[in-house]
């Protein structure tokens, strides 16, 4: 009679969670209000963020995205636990009726512009769903139903650190960032110009003292002057450069970069202000890499940022 009791009491819990789990993921954070807005369906197939979760430094200050990131995870660890209390499944059979049932979800969510089809959130819903089955099978181990539930709910908080720590690591392993600033007068000039990167102490550009720190650019003596470099198996980088026109020259000349044969950009002192100015061009999968000066241009401290993976 106990055991029917149980029973019945978590087939309204699972009734009543599934209610709330369906109005956040079709009405909640003012989805509704936004359906006249959308015009076309949401499809995202490919993963690429499933295993980005916030870090424990983010969670003193939370925003929304951290609080969803970890919410798509915890909030269906529920569902692996009460599934298996109301019928008796395997661990196969369960998880594949609860992926077909978040894609029909996902689905719904993108024809009625209520949402998106995420692969990123069936991949997260799937894990939190997999943790509170794993919880299930281990704390359900006696005859004492209160004493089950404690053990449950301990296991699903130390299996949800465990996956929450994995999937720490592998955003690590495979996110790129930033690595350390590289002078370009470092790599090898294919002309074999011996000016390339000459440094000075300082420049006066706009009334501004400028002091650069990796290198200078200008054609003391020529009208024109090509440098080129090549920029060997590079993945992506970012080319930052600092540019002006010294005040004690005539404010006339021109910058030109060219990558691969394709200019990225163009400057002249009519387009400049009588000050230090910099750009930074994004390049990817580039070969060869040409900056181009005339007339009384002058460039320093130009270099890169290589992305990287953390263990490069």
């Amino acid at each position: 009679m106990q055991m029917k009791q149980h029973r019945k009491i978590t087939f309204f819990i699972t009734i009543g969670y599934t209610l709330i789990i369906l109005y956040f993921m079709f009405f909640a954070f003012g989805r509704a209000d936004k359906v006249d807005l959308t015009s076309q369906y949401t499809f995202i197939f490919l993963p690429d963020d499933f295993f980005r979760v916030p870090g424990l430094s983010d969670l003193l200050h939370p925003t929304l995205m951290d609080l969803v990131g970890i919410g798509n995870i915890a909030a269906f660890i529920p569902f692996g636990i009460l599934f298996p209390l109301l019928y008796r499944t395997s661990f196969v059979r369960f998880m594949t009726g609860f992926i077909l049932s978040i894609l029909v979800v996902e689905t719904i969510q993108a024809l009625t512009f209520l949402g998106s089809f995420d692969t990123n959130d069936v991949i997260k819903n799937s894990l939190g769903a997999a943790i509170g089955f794993g919880a299930y099978k281990i704390g359900f181990r006696t005859k004492n139903y209160w004493r089950n539930i404690t053990a449950t709910g301990i296991a699903s908080a130390v299996l949800m650190l465990g996956v929450w720590g994995v999937l720490g690591v592998v955003d690590q392993v495979f996110t790129k960032e930033l690595a350390p600033f590289v002078a370009i007068n470092e790599w090898e000039d294919s002309t074999g110009n011996g000016l390339t990167g000459t440094k000075q102490d300082s420049l006066k550009i706009g009334g501004q003292d400028v002091t650069p720190q990796y290198n200078v650019y200008g054609i003391e003596g020529k009208k024109k002057e090509t440098y080129t470099y090549s920029l060997g198996n590079k993945g992506d980088l970012y080319l930052s450069l600092n540019y002006g026109i010294p005040d004690h020259k005539d404010f006339q000349g021109s910058i030109k970069v060219t990558v691969d044969g394709h200019e990225l950009l163009s400057v002249s002192a009519e387009d400049q202000l009588h000050e230090p100015d910099m750009r930074i061009l994004y390049l990817t999968g580039a070969k060869e890499l040409k900056i181009t000066i005339e007339g009384n241009e002058t460039l320093w401290d130009v270099g890169y940022r290589e992305m990287v993976y953390t263990w490069n």
